[in-house]
Parts: structure tokens; sequence; C-alpha cells
């Protein structure tokens, strides 16, 4: 028995993503920067998957940088803005800018480094479900706001934000400022205000949300194709024609001088492949892939969480299914560690995880979950289940199987654990 229950970590990569890949391995092998055939053939690759994230995006194919994953997406994102303010002769500790506490630590320890730089960094609460609070938002906007950055889904709970109307907000906070600005008499002008940017890392919403960045207003966006049935160590960066951004790296002139470096071909043409098996929604709709998915992740995890909550004592559900992708299933399984329960579930097959795998190595509790206002130690009493589209009801018959002797046996040699 081997279930793989940990598609937020990564995902296998499609057979028909592959079959788009595998020519780019041998036979179409050149670097996509030569101006010879063999480079010409590669970067028709790159072109067509360009042109499949555009239009899953619903963005120019010059508004697409490809990078080597989500996590270089929001540096690039994030510090390639303030840098960028900085040469238009904005001084760091003028800027102000807004993230959540849930966030990726690709974002939380980018904007810790641009903090020792001089930028003001506020970072808002969520609720009990681990969203952020529109009004919260509202209320921490100053004038010299330059910058909102938040996931678009939590890695660990599953929480889904309220994007749109996030960006609805900046909008109309935007407009304001430049009406106002437009206002005033021209010798009473001064410079004219910089717009607020909104960021969002949407790696963890892409295989199950339409990313229409237009109906969305957003400006930059970060995702990962590992995350999508695509292959690790690829991503891309979308950036409205208009944002500034500098390159974090140098060494040549690729992705329009954003990110120098040769480009991984056969990475890039995959995760567009993932990307056109995913479709294109219209209207802020789900496509209809996207649907068939969803509703079948779903039927799975309603049904995981149903028989974790009927079979297993004191096992107390974090996410809230009423808004969170349909993959998520964190639960606190309490009087037992988290670690315990992954490696115990490990020796029998099982796959799971105790929270976002660029931190499994960490012994803190959970900065989601706390976060979220769950104590020390439930949250050191978590796991967090992930469902794929190809997982099981009987899958989860198997693990529920496994999970219950498990939990007995870790209860007994806890001496504090009390029924």
């Amino acid at each position: 028995m081997i279930i793989y229950f940990d598609h937020s970590a990564t995902t296998p990569v499609d057979e028909k993503v592959m079959k788009a890949m595998l020519p780019y391995f041998s036979n179409t092998f050149g670097n996509a920067s030569s101006i010879h055939t063999f480079g010409q053939e590669a970067l028709s690759g790159v072109d067509k998957a360009r042109q499949q994230a555009a239009d899953f995006l619903h963005c120019s194919v010059n508004e697409i940088v490809f990078t080597s994953g989500a996590t270089e997406s929001d540096n690039l994102a994030i510090k390639g803005f303030a840098n960028a303010l900085r040469k238009k002769g904005k001084q760091y500790k003028d800027m102000h800018m807004i993230t959540s506490l849930v966030e990726h630590d690709a974002v939380l320890e980018t904007f810790k480094e641009l903090e020792k730089k001089g930028v003001s960094v506020t970072y808002i609460k969520v609720q009990k479900n681990g969203v952020v609070d529109l009004d919260d938002l509202q209320k921490v906007i100053k004038d010299n706001t330059v910058l909102v950055s938040i996931m678009w889904v939590n890695s660990e709970v599953g929480a889904i934000m309220p994007i749109r109307e996030i960006g609805k907000t900046i909008k109309k906070i935007n407009d304001k400022r430049e009406s106002d600005w437009k206002k005033m008499r021209v010798s009473e002008r001064g410079i004219k205000p910089e717009p607020i940017i909104f960021h969002t890392d949407a790696t963890q919403a892409v295989n199950f949300l339409n990313c229409d960045v237009k109906w969305n207003y957003i400006d930059m966006l970060s995702m990962s194709g590992h995350k999508i049935y695509g292959p690790k160590g690829v991503g891309l960066l979308y950036k409205k024609q208009g944002v500034p951004l500098l390159s974090l790296q140098k060494g040549g002139h690729h992705e329009n001088n954003l990110r120098s470096g040769t480009l991984n071909v056969t990475g890039i043409v995959g995760m567009g492949a993932a990307l056109s098996l995913l479709g294109t929604g219209e209207m802020g709709e789900a496509s209809e892939a996207q649907k068939n998915n969803n509703l079948k992740i779903s039927k799975v995890r309603d049904y995981l969480a149903e028989k974790v909550l009927k079979n297993i004592p004191d096992a107390i559900l974090n996410t809230d299914i009423t808004n969170s992708t349909p993959s998520h299933a964190h639960f606190s399984l309490l009087g037992i560690e988290g670690e315990s329960i992954l490696l115990s579930l490990d020796l029998e097959g099982v796959a799971v995880s105790t929270g976002s795998a660029c931190a499994s190595g960490s012994l803190k509790p959970s900065h989601v979950l706390l976060a979220m206002g769950i104590a020390v130690e439930v949250a050191h009493n978590s796991v967090r289940i992930t469902l794929g589209k190809n997982n099981t009801k009987a899958e989860v018959d198997k693990f529920i199987k496994a999970l219950i002797p498990i939990c007995e046996r870790l209860r007994k040699m806890n001496p504090l654990y009390k029924k």
C-alpha cells in the first residue's frame, strides 16, 4: 500500500506533460538564446509555453517572466519592485508595504530583509479560518503604501483569500490618489503619487481557481510548475506592463532583462503543457477541467474529513471546507506530535505532511496555525493532508485503517494525554 496525500508539497508529473517535455531532453536540446536552428527550435517551445501561460492568466506574453519557481518569483516581485522604486529616487525608509502573517516564508523572509534596509512593513492578522479581513487591510493602508502582497491560497490549511476584493479595493485607492493629485494646481502637485502594486503568491491556487489577472485586478503573480502536475525547478512571475521591476541576478539579457540565466526549456515546456491542461475559464469562473477535478477531489476530501472526525477521538479540522481548495484537510490530533504521526504513517506507506514542505525541518510550531489563534501545543499536534486528482475513497479507507491504531498507540505513550 503506497498512498500519496501530500499534493501541496508537490504533484506527480502528468503523462501528457511528460510527453510534451520528452523531445526537449535530447532531440530538441538547443539553447533558446542561440540563433541557429537548434536554438530556434528550442525557442519555439518556449514561445508556445509563454502563450499557454498568457492564455491561462489572460495577459500578454510580454508580461510573463520565467523563473526557477515561486520562491524566486516572490523574491523578484518584492525586492525587484523595491529596488526599482529606489532607482527612481524613492528611499527605502519612505516605502510602506503590507503582507499577512500567514504567507509562505519566501514572502515573509523577503519582507524581513527589506525591513533591515528601512522599509516599513505591516503584517496583518487573519481570522480563525485563516483568511485576511478586508477591513483590516484597508485600515493599515497609508499614503506611502506602495505594495500589498497577499497569498491567494494558504498552503497549510487551504484558506482562499478574497483576492479579487483586495484587488478592487487597491484599484479604488489608486484611482482616488490619482484623481486627488490631478485636482491640485499644477504648481502644487509635485511628483505623481506611486500607485499601490498588488502581488499575490498563487502557487496553491492555480490548480483550482480562475487566475485571470485582469478580472482579479492583480499586478504581479507568482506560481510554480510542480504544484500543477508539471516539473520541478520552473515557475513564472506575471508582471503587469508598466510595473517597475529590476532584476536580482545579472549575467545576461534573458526575459526582457528581468531574469538572467539560460532558460530551462524542458521545464518551461512542461509548465506550459500543465497550464494548457487546466484550460481557461470565463468571467472569474473555473475552467471545465478545473471544475471536474475540483468536484472529484472535494468528494474524496469531504469523505476523508468525515471519516477522521468520526473515527479519531479529539480530532480537530482546522480547514474551513466552506472556503478552501478542495484538496486540503488539515487536522490537529490532540495528544500526538505531528511528526510522530507523519513518520508512523510513512512506515505504513502513507505520505502526509505536518505543514509546508519548505519548513519540514523546523521544530517550531506553524506560524500559520498560531496566526489563526491555535494554541502552541495544539499546533504541534497537526497534520496536513492534501489530495490530488487521482486519489480515491478506497485510499481514504486504507488511510483510516492505518491511522486508528497509530493514534491509539501514540496516545498511550503520552502520559499527559487524557481521554
